[in-house]
């Protein structure tokens, strides 16, 4: 796998091009229109996606191939590698979630009663997807649908709690947060679970809401980015890192180097933890991935945002 991972950084390009535009009201879906090259994209088994400046790459370990697509951000792979979620802004600010098929090239809005939702991320086994959306009332929740974009739900949907950047915990649970609060929810929409972040993780640890919670190692770990240590000057404020958090024993270490700065971080369903980071003078983000253990390797020497898929 190392070996795989290093030719990332030495594959020779090949690359599309995507435009995906969008306008949105209440009445009328948004259209997109894409250039695509010809040659097939079958059997490219694509396994990671990440943002490079303003496109999102794909990238297949097997063929070292890529595609890229310009207008997009928040790239989410499906676990099998055919599928790509982003998310699409217009003029207007409005943001919208599509998926792309990688094998016949056709888009797709995901319908969700919204002109505001993003940051999309598949379950396990590619069935449901999971953003965050804002209701007719402002609040921030969290909006599942089906790949097939039907039976979309926004869970929780009538209280007044705003939740943040969601995350399965397993095949019919999501989790989200709201910078106090880490909720757990069922496909059905109805809160489980709240833990209090400050009984959950300590005091010492600054959450945002772009920070992510991930379950992992069959749940035994929660892993999760968040803001720590003493403020950098070139920062400006406390750098944002990596950790694993043993559940049963409630102990916390450090994945991420402390030279770092992470910028986004993303655990596969197999517990490979993906991050970007930017280390003095952070000025250009790399992509790594680290074992449980933290065992870190550089897999792309630009880029952020990364997804995974299980190939």
């Amino acid at each position: 796998m190392t070996k795989l991972y290093s030719r990332f950084v030495l594959a020779i390009v090949s690359c599309l091009a995507m435009f995906a535009s969008c306008t949105s009201n209440s009445n009328d879906q948004s259209k997109s229109t894409a250039i695509l090259d010809t040659v097939s994209l079958s059997g490219k088994n694509f396994a990671l996606a990440y943002q490079d400046g303003q496109k999102i790459v794909a990238t297949s370990i097997d063929t070292m191939k890529q595609i890229s697509f310009g207008g997009a951000t928040d790239p989410s792979i499906s676990p099998d590698g055919n599928k790509l979620a982003y998310t699409v802004s217009d003029s207007a600010g409005n943001r919208s979630v599509w998926i792309a098929d990688l094998e016949n090239k056709s888009q797709l809005q995901l319908h969700a009663d919204s002109k505001n939702y993003y940051g999309a991320v598949w379950s396990e086994d590619g069935m449901h997807i999971v953003f965050s959306v804002l209701n007719e009332k402002s609040i921030w929740k969290v909006g599942l649908i089906k790949n097939d974009n039907t039976s979309f739900v926004i869970l929780d949907g009538q209280s007044n709690i705003n939740v943040s950047s969601p995350t399965w915990k397993s095949a019919n649970e999501i989790v989200a947060h709201d910078l106090k609060n880490l909720y757990t929810f069922n496909t059905s929409g109805k809160i489980i679970d709240t833990k209090p972040l400050k009984d959950l993780i300590g005091t010492n640890y600054n959450i945002a809401s772009d920070n992510r919670f991930f379950y992992a190692d069959k749940g035994n770990k929660i892993i999760f980015s968040a803001y720590s240590g003493n403020a950098i000057p070139e920062l400006h404020g406390k750098a944002n890192a990596v950790f694993s958090m043993d559940v049963a024993s409630k102990a916390i270490k450090q994945i991420s180097s402390p030279e770092m700065n992470v910028s986004n971080l993303f655990v596969a369903a197999d517990d490979r933890i993906f991050f970007s980071a930017a280390e003095k003078p952070f000025t250009q983000s790399r992509i790594y991935v680290s074992d449980l253990k933290g065992d870190i390797k550089t897999i792309v020497d630009k880029g952020t945002d990364p997804t995974a898929a299980l190939k």
